[in-house]
């Protein structure tokens, strides 16, 4: 079993990430850590609580980073894409839960150092709780066996420029402090999670299911699948960005994936481009395809399972 902390800034995709990780047996969820991106940290502590009660799981939640690495806070949020509360607007009662006390940042470093070469990190929001984990204990790089991103469009268009995906964007400094740093690292960017498409008839088997976690998911992915259909008229579904880096920890011949140096752009129009390059280092993996079909049908199964 797989020790893992999943640092989330939980929306919609983020939530589904969270359930398919706790239904997952070969991921031991050692903690959810939170971070500003889809919505403020604070609210996305507060969501990642609500879905880890949905769920019945005891996991600690530890809030992290409220502002970027080098550029304060985030001026916008993506309210039309998540919902007003950050999960489709499906968030109907305060969780019950409460936080651990502490930063995310000092629960990195101490997990890594408790767990040395233990400890998988999965990223799927903005990275500033890593970057600031790696300035503040540069030792980490020995330590922590891999880092899984889900972010960056190295060889696609990006989601919220034309060249940058939205979770790069968000920090674009603490993401080139990350992929700089020389940790074992494998992005799952818009290169492959574009081709992972949830249909909506999924969410029939959720509801069938009749599960509170499977209901509270059915509802929040609804919205999202609203947003999906406005940008690409009759797709039908939405895609499994998060989950995908979940997917890839649990089994990585999903994923088919090339070394690269990547270097992020921080300045000017293309700021939080992932520009990748076969020369130079540090390398990074970086997903290039994916078997789509198998992974949906692993992680359907999990979510109703």
């Amino acid at each position: 079993m797989k020790k893992v902390i999943l640092d989330v800034d939980t929306g919609v995709d983020d939530a589904m990430a969270i359930a398919y990780a706790a239904h997952s047996p070969e991921l031991e969820l050692i903690g959810l850590t939170t971070c500003f991106g889809n919505i403020t940290a604070p609210e996305a502590t507060r969501n990642t609580l609500a879905v880890v009660e949905s769920l019945g799981k005891d996991i600690p939640v530890i809030e992290g980073a409220k502002e970027t690495l080098r550029r304060g806070e985030k001026k916008q949020y993506s309210r039309h894409v998540h919902g007003e509360d950050g999960l489709g607007n499906a968030l109907k009662a305060e969780p019950a839960g409460r936080p651990q006390p502490g930063h995310a940042v000092d629960f990195i470093i101490e997990q890594v150092k408790r767990y040395p070469n233990e400890v998988t990190i999965i990223s799927v929001g903005p990275l500033t709780n890593l970057a600031l984990a790696l300035e503040k204990a540069p030792e980490l790089v020995s330590l922590i066996p891999e880092v899984i991103v889900m972010g960056g469009a190295v060889t696609v268009p990006g989601n919220v420029t034309p060249y940058g995906e939205a979770n790069i964007v968000a920090d674009p400094e603490a993401a080139a402090v990350v992929f700089g740093s020389g940790l074992p690292l494998t992005l799952v960017g818009l290169d492959v999670t574009m081709q992972t498409l949830l249909p909506r008839t999924l969410l029939d088997d959720w509801r069938a299911s009749g599960r509170r976690d499977a209901l509270f998911l059915a509802e929040m992915t609804e919205f999202y699948m609203e947003f999906y259909e406005s940008c690409y008229p009759g797709i039908g579904g939405c895609g499994l960005h998060d989950p995908l880096a979940v997917g890839v920890a649990i089994d990585p011949s999903l994923v088919k994936i090339e070394p690269m140096r990547v270097t992020v752009v921080t300045e000017g129009e293309e700021t939080g481009r992932t520009v990748g390059s076969p020369e130079g280092a540090p390398k990074i993996g970086v997903c290039t395809g994916v078997d789509a079909e198998r992974f949906l049908r692993h992680f359907a199964g999990r979510i109703v399972g």
